[in-house]
């Protein structure tokens, strides 16, 4: 194989790394190839599990079982992120890269963990490598965003999803919404589902639609089923309480949740975290009994702790007041909407995002790297809110 030019080696290092996403995480999703004088493949390698080796040790091993080792001090190492020099699960790649022999090093953006933060690149470069920084680094950013925001604020990367009909609505007037997208759209939200670590919904959806919130088929992660409960209210022959046991069930409450509220679903197998207060508070006041008077729960609260939890890609599904409050602080990093080719029409008839919103159009939220994928009829749209943490 041999790439036509040096953004095409970059590329295809990327999508490499990207066959990492939800088997890797808290770990970057990284890739790296090996290449000739002549941009000829000499190895590749993608960091394939957390804990396992990284990308660069996996180009290396590639490029020693193709018999091309004795190729590699004439190499140059594409990577998508700076070589780690820190012993943490693996040894350091900055030495494997060393006693390999390769003389020139390509990176796509500087590794924003504190453990690393140049560290990798001044070593190289004072031990003779060649280093150059930032071919593509935008796309690079792009795929390591979840990672850096995670480092740099300590919360989620997030991404709000939606189906809705083509005049913009999640539901008919009456609350009937299944099912607005079609089976192929539903089956790319099952492949969403199987790399997060939590999916949100408020106590209003868990309650109206009983959903699983569960991958199907199960994918390389198990997501944390996160409810938004504070008064801790939902009923306990609940799915998503019934299967407690199986598979995690967080409900994230306010401090004043009535203690009965809280036993009884402890009692099921659910976890209940009353933000706002020490996570090892067990009970919550007894006397707080009337909804009007019980705190919300906060979304910064809650991607506070779940990044606390280490947390790096969580999805919110709704409903629209829960979309619309974490809109409204601009929490939200990403947007997937799946649009059903259904008019429902109806004044009454609920949209995806409720809350305060914007008020002059210079307001609203711009979105890029828009893409659109026509899906057996539905359309299925993705983008990320611009200026987001991690992305820069």
């Amino acid at each position: 194989m041999r790439f036509h030019d040096r953004d095409s080696v970059m590329r295809h290092v990327f999508e490499l790394a990207a066959r990492g996403q939800g088997f890797v995480e808290p770990n970057p999703m990284v890739g790296a190839v090996l290449v000739d004088d002549e941009l000829r493949l000499l190895g590749e390698g993608f960091h394939r599990q957390f804990g396992g080796p990284h990308a660069e040790i996996e180009a290396i091993a590639d490029a020693t079982m193709r018999r091309r080792k004795n190729r590699l001090k004439d190499a140059t190492l594409f990577v998508s992120l700076e070589p780690c020099c820190h012993f943490g699960k693996t040894p350091p790649c900055s030495q494997a890269i060393l006693a390999a022999g390769i003389r020139k090093v390509v990176i796509g953006r500087t590794d924003p963990n504190p453990q690393v933060a140049g560290g990798g690149i001044a070593e190289l470069r004072a031990a003779g490598v060649e280093v150059e920084v930032g071919l593509l680094e935008d796309e690079a950013k792009r795929l390591t965003a979840p990672f850096a925001k995670r480092l740099i604020i300590g919360m989620p990367w997030v991404i709000a999803k939606w189906a809705m009909s083509w005049d913009g609505k999640i539901a008919t007037s009456s609350g009937d919404s299944k099912w607005i997208s079609n089976e192929a759209s539903r089956a790319v939200v099952h492949r969403l589902r199987g790399r997060m670590d939590a999916i949100i919904v408020g106590a209003e959806t868990a309650r109206r639609d009983d959903p699983m919130l569960t991958a199907r088929p199960a994918g390389p992660r198990v997501a944390t089923r996160v409810v938004l409960d504070s008064m801790a209210s939902l009923r306990t022959e609940l799915q998503l309480v019934q299967t407690a046991n199986d598979v995690p069930l967080l409900i994230l409450t306010s401090p004043d949740a009535p203690t009965d509220n809280v036993a009884r679903l402890r009692a099921a197998g659910a976890e209940v975290c009353a933000l706002g207060v020490e996570t090892n508070q067990t009970a919550a006041p007894a006397t707080a009994k009337d909804p009007k008077k019980i705190r919300p729960v906060e979304p910064h609260a809650v991607l506070a702790e779940l990044g606390r939890r280490g947390m790096t890609n969580v999805l919110i599904e709704g409903g629209a007041a829960v979309l619309g409050a974490f809109a409204d602080l601009d929490l939200i990093d990403e947007v997937q909407v799946f649009i059903g080719s259904k008019l429902i029409g109806g004044q009454a008839a609920p949209g995806p995002l409720s809350g305060i919103g914007c008020g002059p159009l210079s307001q609203a939220r711009l979105l890029e790297d828009v893409q659109v994928e026509a899906l057996d009829g539905d359309l299925f749209l993705s983008g990320r809110v611009r200026g987001k943490a991690g992305s820069k």
